[in-house]
């Protein structure tokens, strides 16, 4: 986007008139520069609105469906052939998006490798989309992740959000797990773990509801410094929601074996999904979730 805007002399048209490009012109003003340093930080944008592909990606930019994540050495390109997960044409956050029909779904995911701008020594990034369910009566009982980006398993190197659908609450929540070697030392048991240990921001009452979408986004710092002040951050709505407490994030991937699932056992619908090589300030978040259209549209 350019940083400057050609405007006519309004001093020819009538005072509204003048008026009307005056605003255009401080508007356009206002947006170049968050337009430039959103471009600036980007890595991968999938919008939906053209396809399931990425609208702009470093790396690959293919969706890939695959029956499971064990079985990801079938995968194939495009959305699976069934409709459990299907583009929903006009009934995105802005245009398209993806909807989740059924939580025994066939996996659907973006390959890491440059999308994500891994790096071995001191890494941040931000990662941010749109979410539309209505977690009482849309989502089904126990755990499913909109998201989760790992080359493993979900406690051993990897992102996600979570919700976790019980009789009493439905809380949201972000998973940030290091190396499962750096977080579980001891190996102990899941059960075993006092929940405060356990490396979780949750939201015990999130804004989810029928007919209603809601803008995630989580941004991480410092991490894989060795030392202990890897700090990742929750955002719903463009507003601050917590914090894992400073420690040791030491992620360890191959990039190649890397993959940003979508959907695992997620009903709803999902639009938007944005990766930035650092983390958005709040003034940016709060940019991100105000814009009036699609980041493509920056």
């Amino acid at each position: 986007m350019s940083n400057q805007m050609a405007c006519p002399a309004w001093h020819r048209l009538s005072l509204w008139q003048g008026i009307g490009f005056i605003a255009l012109c401080l508007h356009a003003s206002a947006q170049a520069p968050a337009g430039t340093a959103f471009r600036d930080a980007l890595t991968f944008h999938a919008s939906f609105n053209h396809g399931v592909d990425a609208d702009f990606a470093l790396g690959d930019p293919k969706l890939y469906s695959a029956p499971s994540l064990s079985k990801r050495g079938e995968a194939q390109t495009g959305l699976p052939a069934s409709s459990e997960i299907i583009l929903a044409k006009g009934e995105g956050r802005f245009g398209h998006g993806l909807r989740f029909a059924r939580k025994k779904s066939p996996l659907v995911f973006f390959q890491a490798e440059k999308n994500v701008e891994y790096r071995p020594t001191n890494w941040s990034g931000t990662v941010s989309f749109w979410l539309s369910t209505d977690p009482a009566n849309e989502l089904e009982p126990g755990f499913c992740d909109p998201i989760q980006i790992t080359p493993r398993a979900w406690n051993d190197a990897a992102f996600f959000v979570e919700f976790e659908k019980r009789k009493e609450s439905i809380p949201f929540r972000l998973g940030v797990y290091s190396d499962f070697k750096v977080w579980n030392p001891q190996n102990r048991k899941w059960e075993d773990i006092p929940f405060g240990d356990k490396p979780l921001v949750t939201v015990e009452k999130p804004p989810f509801l029928r007919g209603q979408w809601t803008h995630v986004l989580f941004t991480f710092e410092n991490f894989n410094t060795g030392a202990s002040n890897g700090v990742p951050k929750l955002y719903l709505d463009g507003k601050y929601q917590g914090a894992l407490s400073p420690r040791q994030q030491t992620f360890t991937w191959d990039p190649a074996r890397t993959l940003v699932m979508l959907g695992v056992g997620y009903i709803g619908l999902f639009d938007e999904l944005s990766i930035f090589k650092r983390p958005l300030t709040e003034k940016e978040i709060e940019a991100l979730y105000q814009l009036k259209g699609s980041i493509g549209s920056l």
